[in-house]
């Protein structure tokens, strides 16, 4: 299956991740802000079985859009706005 790096799930946990803690309750093993967001707070807003979470997280930190971080055993992620940026210009310019 043909994975594309665009789609509303995406860019909707990409605009969330901007501000996480405007988006997502806190979360006991790790700071918002700091650390990131794991899967299962991603697919509780999504309204998404964890998996689903996992592979759309898991296309973005391979694309560089996301920076992964373990804290304490599990997975968080924070956006990598500079990343963000670079690849926003890429399609600007008709990439």
């Amino acid at each position: 299956m043909f994975r594309t790096p665009v789609s509303d799930l995406r860019l909707r946990v990409l605009e969330w991740l901007r501000d996480p803690v405007a988006h997502f309750p806190p979360q006991p093993d790790g700071d918002l802000a700091e650390d990131g967001v794991t899967a299962d707070a991603v697919a509780a807003r999504l309204g998404v079985p964890r998996t689903v979470a996992d592979t759309h997280l898991g296309l973005l930190a391979d694309l560089g859009l996301l920076r992964a971080r373990s804290v304490r055993g599990r997975t968080h992620y924070r956006r990598d706005d500079m990343r963000t940026a670079e690849v926003a210009r890429l399609f600007e310019k008709g990439w």
